[in-house]
């Protein structure tokens, strides 16, 4: 049982003897991949501009992939630029490398180490802000896109398996995503919070701010 979960009294799963330890290469979206180059199209700077409050980076190099497996042929990619601000998200839903349902770069605002249990239950636990309907960030209110609850839902527990020129390693995730409208046609901007502990113990919690992409945005050299 993880740090994570020894502190959030919650029970680990059995392991599987056929979980993957890596990142599967099988299926990648949109040719990305470690070293690939991620280029945004220009015109998506001034068309967020007083939408979003995402700063786009420049064209950057993939260094790191994640996989997310979430059952039923439902899987995240995440792809970790050289600029370790910022991923980029995918979601896909069926097994083929063109079954994209979302996609969303996601850029860091903060990353809180975290220390002790009760470090933890005062970010996270109950009583936390996060996990509740709506939550103000930045000047914005977003509305929460994952639990029915009319008070504070549960985090969303993630295991990812990440392939980096360094290793392979598995990061478990405790995590709650919000939304809001920006006024822009299917696009949306999202605050995702992640509990985080990497194989070493390690907890972190992240916060980071997202904005939706179309296919016709992203250019992969």
């Amino acid at each position: 049982m993880g740090v994570i979960k020894r502190w959030m009294g919650l029970e680990a799963p059995l392991p599987s003897a056929s979980a993957p330890r890596t990142a599967a290469p099988a299926a990648a979206p949109l040719e990305l991949g470690q070293g690939r180059m991620l280029c945004l199209d220009p015109s998506l700077k001034l068309l967020l501009d007083g939408h979003s409050h995402v700063q786009l980076p420049g064209d950057e190099k993939i260094w790191a992939c994640g996989l997310i497996d979430l059952g039923q042929a439902m899987r995240m990619r995440r792809y970790y630029l050289d600029d370790e601000d910022y991923f980029l998200q995918v979601l896909m839903n069926g097994p083929g490398s063109d079954d994209i349902e979302e996609v969303i770069l996601f850029g860091y605002f903060a990353a809180t180490p975290v220390t002790s249990k009760a470090e933890l239950l005062r970010l996270a636990g109950p009583g936390a802000r996060v996990g509740l309907p709506t939550i103000e960030h930045d000047g914005e209110v977003f509305e929460r896109q994952w639990g029915t609850e009319a008070g504070q839902a549960e985090f969303v527990p993630f295991e990812e398996c990440v392939a980096s020129p360094e290793g392979s390693y598995r990061v478990e995730h405790l995590s709650m995503l919000y939304a809001r409208e920006i006024g822009l046609v299917n696009r949306r901007e999202f605050l995702l919070f992640s509990v985080e502990e990497d194989e070493a113990g390690n907890v972190t919690l992240t916060t980071a701010v997202g904005v939706s992409l179309h296919l016709p945005d992203i250019k992969v050299l």
